[in-house]
């Protein structure tokens, strides 16, 4: 599927152990063949406070996917525009099936706030509770390898070089 049209509408599935967390819809942006880029506004319901972001109805989130990387990159951005920062969910390289966009959710997280003072990873003793460095090690080592990627990443500037 190629994003020629402004109005392509593919269905964001994330997929943890095994079953469908969220499904919502989202304009597909770009899709070169090995990244897709889709904008969404805030799919929960209501307000969500993890203390360090607040996510919340007007928010609209711009989400970068690779099929040849296990992570995805969020863009934060309030209801004015404001950027709030970056979630980045570590996960299996996405697949476009379809109109759905499937991304299977590993549980390790990373959060880099708007200014680049608040890097923070996110959800560690989830991995850990998993099993999946068990049941799967070399998908253990990728998404640890791609989390410490991301921290790199965040702590030296950004997110940028990925994203354009």
């Amino acid at each position: 599927m190629s994003a020629n049209s402004p109005e392509t509408t593919v269905t964001v599935v994330l997929v943890k152990a095994g079953r469908t967390k969220i499904g919502y819809p989202a304009e597909l942006l770009h899709d070169d063949g090995t990244r897709l880029t889709v904008r969404a506004p805030w799919a929960g319901a209501g307000v969500r406070d993890f203390g360090f972001v607040r996510f919340e109805p007007g928010d609209v989130f711009t989400e970068y996917y690779w099929r040849d990387r296990w992570y995805s990159v969020k863009e934060v951005r309030d209801a004015t525009g404001a950027l709030k920062g970056w979630y980045c969910d570590i996960a299996r390289p996405a697949t476009l099936v379809g109109t759905d966009l499937v991304v299977e959710d590993l549980d390790l997280d990373l959060w880099r706030s708007a200014d680049g003072t608040d890097v923070r990873r996110l959800d560690e003793d989830e991995f850990e509770e998993s099993g999946l460095a068990e049941a799967d090690p070399r998908a253990a080592s990728a998404a640890m390898a791609a989390l410490d990627e991301l921290e790199t990443l965040a702590r030296e500037g950004g997110f940028e070089a990925l994203l354009t």
